[in-house]
């Protein structure tokens, strides 16, 4: 005997998806931290998010693979840091970094360059050498004349435009200095020389005109372009064409062998404002700043390039309570760093990121093994420095162009919001459904009330496996799938009708409307995922928790209506009571079936 099409045992059905779900959410509780709760993106939970803008050289666009590879490093570092949930996404020319929770002060320190460089000190403003004849002495000296000739700049605070009257005590720490080590005690390199200087380094209100070198030794070359003032400086969008003009600028004062020139680079320097930072080339010398924004430094040419570092580990000093970072470098690099250690004994190194010098030690023996780096770290700056040398550094060149902090408060606002508006949808739906379809209205609810149990415990489930946020768009793409999912319920009702329009039973009509129906489904929730593939792919940020949450949706929603709502309606279509034409809803097209069949049944009898 022949199975009518679309005829099925629904009690098979409902079994195989009260397994699904007792499966999901046995998922839920017992793996993980086994709490039933997803993770919320930036603006539900609150938390930070910081979008850097690339910068070249040249002022052009960044190259696209220099861009993908940069976003590979700073997840990285996001992934070191073992901050949870947080995205490095890609929007054009823009890297934007999202931190969710109490984590988001960490993202601001991710876009940096970490392009580090070892040089030679040939001299720093903060201690005089024995002959007093290096650039450093003489800008020093032209800064102690200017003071006593009563010629302090506006404003004179150290730190500023303009040198002003120097800090009262001002000497830093300088601890002892760690000595070459022996067993598993990393080899040392001295503190940092973290002096204060005794006047603020800056750039002077008036035309920087330094003071004449001593005999014998030459004047700066006229016609020698120095950088802009300090302060007349903008901050340059990415694609700026004077960006490459300053750069160009700045290297020719700063990094220049000859000493009069290196003096006018120490006396135009703004340590606030350098447009060189990042861009300094390594086979020249440099006249840069220290972290502290205060001591100037004249550095000769780079010794060992950062790409040579193997791992950068933080660790507290076993010589004070401060924190440092201790680095082992790969072979070509150990090689380099300890013929040029064991010849400048007694002399100073600089560690320079980003254009700064971090720590500039005193070298006290040959190093061949881990090198230890100082410079007044803190734990938390410490495993920061660590964790960008350890990934390697940018291709390219970062400012932040925008940091964004959302409150906690504010985030659980929005999400009230946001289930606000799911109910209210879910509100209307079902208020049209019970008064349109009656009982199947019912079982309408019933299914996009088991659609949503299924929805909850996959976004728990990929939020915990593959750091899956729920954010504003999300929801808003799980309200937009509220009304697919009702959409197929229409499809298969409305298929129902036709088929009683014809003269056939409820009971009759569901085989025959489910396996026409069910093709409609099919290709409408196909176009609805492709679309919603398509946008995921093309589309960048938060646009992509939509596609995602509404692509996800579309999927379970065939699950629903294959294992419930087709189900459900044939249990209804055996039942006396939930198949009567009043409670049904089907009344109107049951009555014009019937019309139909007698029409019929007397045109046969006449004919």
């Amino acid at each position: 005997m022949a199975t009518t099409p679309g005829r099925i045992r629904p009690w098979r059905y409902l079994a195989i998806f009260a397994g699904i779900v007792v499966v999901l959410y046995a998922l839920v509780f017992f793996t993980g931290d086994g709490k039933p709760t997803p993770k919320l993106g930036i603006d539900l939970q609150g938390g930070t998010q910081v979008t850097l803008s690339a910068r070249t050289a040249d002022g052009g666009q960044p190259p696209r693979d220099q861009l993908v590879q940069a976003q590979q490093i700073i997840q990285q570092r996001v992934d070191g840091l073992g901050v949870s949930g947080a995205q490095v996404v890609l929007d054009g020319t823009n890297l934007v970094i999202t931190v969710p929770g109490d984590a988001g002060e960490q993202a601001k320190s991710l876009g940096q360059t970490a392009q580090l460089r070892i040089r030679g000190v040939v001299c720093d403003t903060s201690q005089p050498s024995q002959g007093g004849n290096t650039p450093c002495d003489i800008y020093a000296a032209a800064q102690q004349q200017a003071q006593q000739g009563g010629q302090p700049g506006a404003g004179g605070q150290p730190g500023s435009a303009t040198p002003g009257t120097p800090p009262a005590g001002g000497t830093g720490t300088g601890g002892a200095p760690a000595t070459g080590g022996t067993g598993t005690q990393p080899q040392g390199m001295g503190t940092s020389a973290g002096r204060i200087a005794p006047a603020a380094y800056s750039v002077p209100a008036q035309t920087p005109t330094p003071t004449p070198p001593p005999t014998g030794e030459q004047t700066p070359p006229t016609g020698t372009q120095t950088p802009p003032p300090a302060g007349d400086a903008t901050a340059s969008s990415p694609s700026d064409p004077t960006l490459a003009a300053e750069v160009t600028q700045a290297r020719q004062v700063r990094q220049s062998s000859d000493p009069t020139t290196q003096l006018q680079g120490l006396a135009t320097l703004n340590c606030a404002d350098d447009p060189l930072r990042g861009y300094d080339l390594p086979d020249q010398p440099l006249v840069t700043c220290g972290q502290d924004g205060v001591t100037k430094y004249v550095l000769g040419p780079t010794i060992v390039e950062g790409t040579q570092i193997d791992n950068a580990q933080a660790g507290q000093n076993q010589q004070g309570l401060d924190y440092v970072v201790n680095l082992s470098f790969k072979s070509a690099g150990s090689t380099a760093w300890g013929n040029y250690t064991a010849q400048h004994i007694g002399q100073q190194a600089a560690f320079v990121l980003d254009g700064q010098v971090v720590s500039a030690p005193t070298i006290q023996s040959a190093l061949y093994g881990v090198t230890q780096v100082s410079g007044n770290f803190n734990q938390q700056s410490a495993q920061q420095l660590a964790g960008v040398l350890r990934y390697g550094s940018l291709p390219l060149s970062f400012e932040s162009s925008q940091a964004q902090t959302v409150s906690a408060t504010l985030g659980l606002a929005s999400l009230e919001a946001g289930l606000i508006a799911g109910a209210i949808g879910l509100a209307l739906v079902f208020v049209y459904c019970l008064f349109y379809y009656r009982v199947l209205g019912v079982l309408t609810i019933l299914s996009l009330a088991l659609s949503g149990v299924v929805v909850y415990a996959v976004l728990v489930l990929l939020g915990r496996w593959v750091g899956l946020t729920l954010d504003l768009a999300g929801v808003a793409g799980f309200i937009v799938a509220i009304g697919i999912t009702a959409d197929s319920f229409v499809i298969f009702f409305e298929r129902l009708k036709d088929e009683m329009r014809e003269g056939r039973s409820f009971r009759a009509a569901v085989p025959r409307g489910w396996v026409r129906a069910r093709r409609t489904i099919l290709s409408a929730d196909a176009v609805s995922f492709l679309a919603s593939a398509v946008l995921y792919i093309l589309a960048v940020g938060q646009v992509k928790g939509f596609a995602f949450t509404l692509g996800m949706s579309t999927v379970l929603d065939l699950i629903v209506v294959f294992l419930v709502t087709h189900p459900l309606v044939a249990l209804a279509s055996n039942s006396r009571v939930f198949s009567s034409p009043k409670l049904s809803g089907l009344g109107s097209v049951a009555a014009i079936g019937a019309q139909r069949r007698r029409a019929a049944a007397t045109a046969g009898k006449g004919a």
